[in-house]
């Protein structure tokens, strides 16, 4: 087996919203988009598919979930700081601050429109104890 892409799909209730937040300030682009519907891709990430909740083309007992609890994670190789920065200045709200994990992580989490939650990464050599 070999996959050929890798996709998440998020059932929101604005699609529109969380298309212009990935796009203007994630650097996505629409692939294919339609009522309650929007395909994103950026070349070097996930593909996002986004769906509105209640859409009929979802079996029924997955039309009204949400996308909630999830957390999308984007791993950076480095300018984490100037990403929340940027974001910032944008006015996006920074809903976890920068902040560094005694395992060698450092990450910052911001909220789209949607609730959906977006973390950025970067990572380095874990400290020694």
């Amino acid at each position: 087996m070999q996959f050929t892409a890798s996709t998440v799909s998020l059932t929101v209730d604005d699609v529109a919203a969380s298309q212009a937040f990935f796009t203007t300030h994630l650097g996505y682009t629409v692939q294919r988009a339609a009522d309650g519907f929007a395909s994103l891709s950026r070349p070097d990430a996930v593909d996002v598919v986004l769906l509105a909740r209640g859409i009929q083309v979802l079996p029924p007992e997955q039309r009204d979930r949400h996308a909630d609890g999830l957390i999308l994670a984007f791993t950076l190789d480095s300018g984490l700081a100037e990403q929340e920065k940027r974001l910032r200045d944008a006015g996006i709200e920074i809903t976890m601050p920068l902040r560094q994990e005694p395992w060698g992580e450092t990450l910052f989490q911001v909220t789209d429109p949607n609730g959906v939650i977006i973390q950025f990464v970067e990572w380095s050599a874990p400290e020694r104890g």
